[in-house]
This record gives C-alpha cells, structure tokens and sequence, in this order.
C-alpha cells in the first residue's frame, strides 16, 4: 500500500492540522494540563466550559496517543490529495462537529461519575477517516505471520487499534463517535460530500500556503514524482475510462489529468502517465 509521496505535498490542510496538534500538545503537556482537557459531564453542563471543545479537539492527553495519532493524520493526507483540499475542510468540520455533538449526548446519556474525562485529541477526524480508508483503500499486498493472515492494510489498522484502547473507556467513546460521524459523511447525509467552502474562503488560504489552480506551486511542480502515487488511484482512473481511447493522438481527459494531480503528480507527469494508458 503506497500513501502517495512522501511530506505533505499537495496536503496544506493536513500538514497545517499536524504541526497544530503537535505544537499545542507539546506546549500544554509542558505546562502539564494536556491530560485534564477532555470533555467531562460536569464541564459540559455543569460549568458550562465550551472552550474545552476547542482544546479537546486538537490536543492529545499523552505522548504515546501523539505519536499514533500523528501517524495516522499523516497517512491519511492520502485523502485530502484524493478529493482536494476545499472538500477534505469540509470533511474536517463535519467530523469535529457530529463527532463532538455525539460525544456530548454519550455524557448526557450514561451521567457516570467514573467517566471522569474523555480523551482529548481529533479522535472524531482520524476514526472518520478509517470509514474511507475502509472502502476506498484497497489491499495491494497480502502475508502470514505465525500462520496469521496480514494485509498491507493491518498496520494502519493496529495502530487506530492502540489509539481506539489507549485509555479504555475514555479514549473508546470518541473514537466510536468518530467511526459514528465518518458513516454520515459516507452516507452523504445533506449531500455533504458536495459541500465545498466558498471562492473568497478558498482563495484566501490559498495565498495563505502559497498555492495554484493546479494544486502545487512552480517549484514543488518541476519534481518527478511519476510511480508514487498510490496504486488505488490508477485502478480508479482506468475504471472510470475504461479502454475506448485507443489513438495515442488522443489528449487525456481533462478531470482524469486533475485526479492524478491532486493525489500528487506534478501535471506533466500525469498527462504523460494518461498518455501511456490511452495509447494501451
């Protein structure tokens, strides 16, 4: 299973989202307050303290769920390349906020003391993510260990497994809440996974990261980056256009170019990787 190239090219949202989560965690753990900032019954509604949305949300409670969490947010930057950067956004608010509503009616729900504090982190974005990951992932490579079957998949799943148990029960409601909202995303509930962010918003953060209309900058463009983009993503474009260009005259497809560039082809490499499948 190949994630696409290496960093975070064609990934700002993502790699904004990291470095965030990192920054604060590291700064709050110094301070030593990163393990009491999850959301708790008597803080919800009790004290009212909405700010700890905020800080619930992009703060993990220890290093360990960091270093897992962080992994998992870095590979699946393989979604923001896939659907772009404006609908991942979308994707992001839609998970934060269903996952945290749901977070909220499971405290309103059980009222149990013993549940002092939920984990805090964007468990509600990295278990939505494992419903695409799910589906939309396939499995390029298969092995046995001790007998046991393994997928190139079950390293991603192992490690959402440690985060899903890393605190019991506090840290297995968010993650349940996200796997919850990452469903209605899939379900495309109010046609969400239409929602896009409007032109003013978009053009804004793309000066903000210094990004162009065709998803990557002069510099980062002259890159050959032909053969890392992931296997699903050629399978995808073969199967939406399948064999019915056969002159190698023919210019590709305009939005099957876009495909292979917002999943990390530089836009001369894709027009020459659909130039090799329309002359097959």
């Amino acid at each position: 299973m190949n994630g696409g190239p290496s960093g975070f090219y064609n990934a700002p949202v993502t790699k904004t989202f990291v470095i965030a989560c990192a920054l604060f965690t590291i700064f709050l753990g110094i301070q030593g307050r990163s393990s009491t900032l999850g959301l708790s019954y008597q803080d919800v509604f009790g004290k009212l303290h909405l700010w700890r949305f905020l800080a619930s949300f992009i703060t993990f409670s220890s290093t360990p769920e960091l270093m897992f969490g962080l992994y998992l947010l870095y590979y699946f930057r393989v979604f923001e390349r896939q659907i772009g950067s404006n609908k991942y956004s979308v994707f992001i608010l839609f998970s934060v906020i269903i996952s945290s509503l749901f977070e909220v009616l499971t405290l309103a729900f059980l009222k149990d003391p013993t549940l002092n504090i939920l984990a805090s982190g964007p468990y509600g974005l990295i278990f939505s993510s494992f419903v695409p990951f799910y589906f939309d992932i396939p499995v390029s490579t298969r092995f046995r260990i001790f007998g046991i079957n393994f997928s190139d998949k079950s390293f991603i799943y192992l490690a959402g497994l440690q985060l899903l148990l890393s605190s019991l029960r506090r840290s297995v409601i968010p993650g349940m809440c996200g796997i919850l909202a990452g469903s209605l995303y899939r379900l495309n509930i109010l046609h969400i996974r239409r929602m896009k962010f409007p032109e003013f918003v978009t053009s804004f953060f793309s000066r903000l990261y210094g990004l162009y209309p065709g998803g990557s900058s002069p510099r980062s463009s002259s890159r050959n980056i032909t053969g890392t983009a992931p296997s699903f993503v050629g399978r995808q474009v073969e199967r939406n256009y399948p064999a019915t260009l056969h002159a190698s005259t023919t210019e590709p497809p305009e939005d099957s170019i876009a495909t292979l560039v917002s999943m990390g082809f530089d836009r001369n490499s894709a027009r020459i990787k659909k130039d090799s499948q329309v002359g097959r």
